[in-house]
């Protein structure tokens, strides 16, 4: 019986050194890993493309797309999307980031502005207008973001929105810089 023991004994202190050996090696794994496998830049930002994306909604929205020209390349699109699901609530999104790092976005639709405004913005309110590039926008902030807006009315009418967290001097880069075609 003495043998039992002894042989348990030795094979507990293979096991708790077999262990420490396999997560010796896992570790150099990691490491290796780690040092050797590249890693995106400092920039968390993964740009999209949306050039696709702008002609196919264009093409199908009841109001004229806008999306932007001459924006530097600082300015870098992160998200796109036309939801045009409901023919009476079209809904254009395009979303960036600034130069300075912070978020800015155009949205678009036909539906009701008011309300339109209201949820894109995340309850800012009216507080003035701003001229950009001769086109008064109504100014909205107090909310979640800060807004530049503006509706056209007609057979063809929506309400086009540039809103984020960027300063309204960028948000009215963002504005000017919109083309309808």
């Amino acid at each position: 019986m003495g043998d039992h023991g002894e042989v348990a004994e030795q094979r507990g202190k293979q096991t708790v050194r077999d262990m420490v050996l396999s997560i010796a090696v896992i570790g150099v794994v990691v490491a290796g890993v780690y040092v050797f496998i590249p890693r995106s830049g400092h920039d968390p930002v993964h740009p999209v493309s949306y050039r696709v994306e702008l002609d196919l909604a264009r093409r199908a929205a009841p109001y004229p797309v806008a999306g932007p020209s001459g924006l530097s390349r600082q300015w870098r699109a992160t998200s796109v999307s036309y939801d045009g699901a409901d023919p009476r609530a079209d809904h254009w999104h395009l979303g960036f980031i600034d130069p300075q790092n912070q978020y800015a976005a155009v949205e678009q639709t036909n539906a009701g502005a008011a309300s339109f405004i209201a949820s894109v913005t995340q309850q800012s309110h009216r507080d003035g207008t701003q001229t950009v590039s001769g086109t008064t926008w109504q100014r909205y902030g107090g909310g979640r973001y800060r807004a530049l807006a503006r509706t056209t009315t007609g057979a063809h009418g929506g309400t086009t929105v540039v809103l984020g967290t960027a300063p309204y001097s960028q948000l009215a880069q963002l504005a000017g810089a919109l083309r309808t075609s």
